[in-house]
């Protein structure tokens, strides 16, 4: 469910943790999850350390990384999210008693609550992350909440656990306390993961979708997220978003009549008579913009039910390409990690892929930093790119004072003081 690389949508970004000289085996992963039963157990050798690390953008500040207790032997952990739109009289009371019940579990991650509801995602062992559902939906406002789960192979997926209230549940422009959000007719029609795969499917063979932008069109397909994620994996027929975070989204919103459809694909589009398909990773910021474009005048607008990680648990990767880009340490899964459904080949190709710095095809489908500390910036990038630029986003950033050393793998920065003191760009050994 998204904002952020950061927070939800687009503004704090989690990085990446890496056990070091250790291999875990895997005996099996939840491919269909379940609050009543989620098989994954993960088994390591020997204990190893975690190390975790957030920065508040794409080009976020110095990431700060603290070193953990060691996994438990045995242990299996889960990343769970869920989001629900409902009226809580006394958010601070509802906070307290959330925390209350936390206090004694192992859970981290990011949870909050306020008038129109609550948004969470959070990692734990799965007992542990599933006690914390079970007892949600033990009050009857969220009895029906949509939860997400997937494996988190190398155990908290989030640095430390933040649960408080929170004016917004999701970052945007201007905030969302004053939008209309617990009516769901004000909200876009949720469409089950079977009924959008149908939707998809006719649009495409009508060749609607072909060209979203086109004047005139019956149906537009609206990727709600980020760039970068649209850029590891998308629906097919989805432009891809220029925008970096979801805050300053703004589709549909434009008074400018000859805009760019390449930039905002509602321009000009009939309100009446389109129908407008949404969808986000876990399906909150499709709810959060169709209530904004509602209130625009648009009529047809439908959002995908639990965003992207709940249609890849039900219908695998029909008309899907690619990766999940996710807000936490793991910042990029396979569909693989949501269904045991045959992969489609076409999807598990990424030919879409680019390098930031010399767009060649990318074939790892998983964003790196750039090494200036000062820069950070999120990208894509070839193997030849990160050793050619010293693991830098472009050829000023290798200039820079701190700068820190190529990593490879899925192994994340530290803090700067690690590095300081050393020659920390050496030759890479790959």
């Amino acid at each position: 469910m998204g904002t952020s690389p950061a927070i939800f949508s687009g503004c704090l970004l989690v990085i990446p943790l890496r056990t070091f000289g250790v291999r875990f085996a895997v005996e099996s992963f939840p491919l269909r999850h379940s609050i009543l039963a989620c098989t994954s157990r993960l088994v390591s050798e020997k204990p190893s350390w975690r190390w975790s690390c957030c920065c508040k953008c794409r080009r976020g500040g110095e990431n700060g990384y603290t070193r953990e207790e060691p996994l438990i032997e045995g242990e299996d952990y889960i990343v769970v999210n869920f989001y629900s739109f409902v009226l809580i009289r006394d958010p601070v009371a509802e906070v307290e008693k959330h925390l209350a019940f936390l206090k004694e579990l192992d859970i981290h991650g990011r949870i909050y609550l306020n008038e129109q509801g609550i948004n969470a995602q959070y990692s734990g062992p799965s007992k542990e992350a599933l006690a914390y559902v079970q007892w949600l939906r033990g009050d009857e406002r969220f009895s029906d909440v949509l939860v997400q789960t997937s494996p988190a192979v190398n155990g908290h997926a989030f640095p430390k656990l933040k649960l408080r209230y929170k004016p917004s549940l999701v970052q945007y422009e201007g905030g969302i306390s004053h939008l209309p959000l617990l009516d769901p007719s004000m909200r876009a029609k949720p469409l089950e993961p079977s009924e959008w795969r149908r939707k998809l499917e006719q649009v495409m063979d009508n060749g609607e979708a072909a060209s979203p932008s086109t004047v005139g069109s019956n149906c537009i397909l609206l990727d709600v997220r980020n760039g970068y994620e649209w850029d590891i994996g998308h629906f097919r027929g989805a432009l891809r978003p220029e925008v970096d975070c979801f805050r300053s989204t703004s589709f549909g919103l434009s008074e400018e009549k000859d805009a760019p459809p390449e930039s905002d694909p509602l321009t000009n589009v009939d309100k009446e008579k389109t129908d407008i398909l949404m969808y986000c990773t876990g399906g909150i910021r499709c709810d959060v913009y169709s209530t904004i474009l509602r209130q625009r005048g648009f009529k047809n607008l439908y959002t995908l039910k639990g965003g992207v990680s709940h249609y890849l648990e039900e219908q695998g990767t029909a008309e899907w390409v690619g990766n999940l880009f996710v807000f936490d340490s793991r910042l990029s899964l396979p569909p693989s990690a949501y269904s045991n459904r045959p992969v489609d080949a076409t999807s598990s190709n990424p030919v879409f892929a680019r390098c930031y710095i010399c767009d060649s095809q990318v074939n790892e489908l998983r964003h790196r930093n750039c090494a200036n500390l000062d820069c950070n910036l999120l990208f894509l990038c070839c193997a030849d790119c990160v050793v050619g630029l010293k693991g830098c986003c472009c050829p000023k950033c290798t200039t820079a004072p701190r700068l820190r050393p190529v990593l490879y793998g899925e192994r994340r920065y530290r803090k700067w003081h690690i590095y300081r003191d050393s020659n920390v760009q050496n030759p890479p050994s790959v």
